[in-house]
């Protein structure tokens, strides 16, 4: 019998919250028809046989080779034929009837071409990237500076992460976090697939935009509740780790708010790299301090 959603989950040495997971999904109630797809990038951590003797149902795509984001769940995306597509973090716990709550939600607003859900980390409290802004140089400044946390209300100053909207409330949003993006068949087929320039980090936004100037809206929808185990698929947050995330906005930059050579980029870029080397020092003095006797 066809299935109304694809779970595309990818995976990398995570394999006990991925099998909490798969968990979830297994002992969760859904009206709607699903099938996972799980796309693992080379795990050296047993994920990919632990999958197959716990959930033997799961459809598990084994890479030789770690692709990244992208390119992972677009191998997934390619074979998915169903009327829905959800991108789904490995580090997530699903409750019941989230996927109902979210295919309702995209039924029943013909110009909304993705949805996500309520994000909450383990201590119960909202994971602000689930309902974003698109990044500006404003912004940026915003949220290095503190001003975005001292005035979480402000529509000025806490533009990025919306904190100033009502949580419980649905809103029409820029983007939405890649740990829950449900699409639809309708909206994939004209924007395509996940950009595969991005390695790790912002290729959700990337895609929001794309959504967006293709004439889709893109919503928060908090009828349902997904608990989102934040890092632990990418576990602590190394120096790598920042330089791709910083890269990574960079190249957003790029593609899309600064195409174009001018001011505006030069002054952006700047920004966005004095950005990273602050992070990149205070990571390192909060290592040095954990270290210290």
């Amino acid at each position: 019998m066809p299935k109304d959603l694809t779970v595309a989950i990818v995976s990398y040495n995570c394999r006990e919250v991925l099998l909490g997971c798969l968990d979830s999904l297994e002992r969760s109630v859904q009206d709607v028809s699903y099938e996972v797809h799980l796309v693992d990038n080379a795990s050296t951590d047993s994920t990919v046989e632990a999958v197959r003797a716990r959930h033997p149902l799961v459809r598990l795509t084994a890479s030789p080779e770690n692709l990244g984001f992208s390119k992972a769940n677009n191998l997934a995306l390619r074979e998915a034929d169903t009327p829905f597509v959800l991108l789904l973090n490995p580090d997530t716990v699903v409750g019941d009837h989230c996927f109902d709550h979210s295919i309702g939600f995209l039924n029943a607003h013909p110009r909304a071409g993705m949805v996500s859900c309520r994000l909450v980390t383990g201590d119960g409290s909202l994971d602000l990237a689930c309902r974003r802004s698109f990044p500006s140089a404003w912004d940026g400044f915003c949220r290095a500076s503190g001003l975005s946390r001292w005035f979480p209300k402000s529509p000025l100053l806490a533009r990025y992460n919306l904190t100033y909207l009502d949580e419980g409330h649905p809103a029409r949003v820029d983007a939405v976090n890649g740990a829950y993006m449900m699409v639809t068949r309708k909206a994939l087929d004209r924007v395509g697939l996940l950009d595969e320039d991005y390695f790790m980090y912002m290729e959700d936004m990337d895609w929001c935009w794309r959504f967006a100037r293709a004439g889709f809206e893109v919503h928060y929808n908090p009828g349902c509740t997904v608990v989102h185990l934040k890092g632990q698929s990418s576990r602590a947050q190394s120096t790598r780790m920042i330089h791709a995330f910083y890269d990574s906005m960079e190249l957003f930059c790029v593609k899309n708010t600064h195409p174009e050579h001018g001011l505006a980029r030069t002054l952006t870029l700047a920004g966005i790299r004095a950005w990273k080397w602050l992070t990149l020092v205070r990571n390192a003095l909060r290592a040095n301090k954990r270290v210290r006797p």
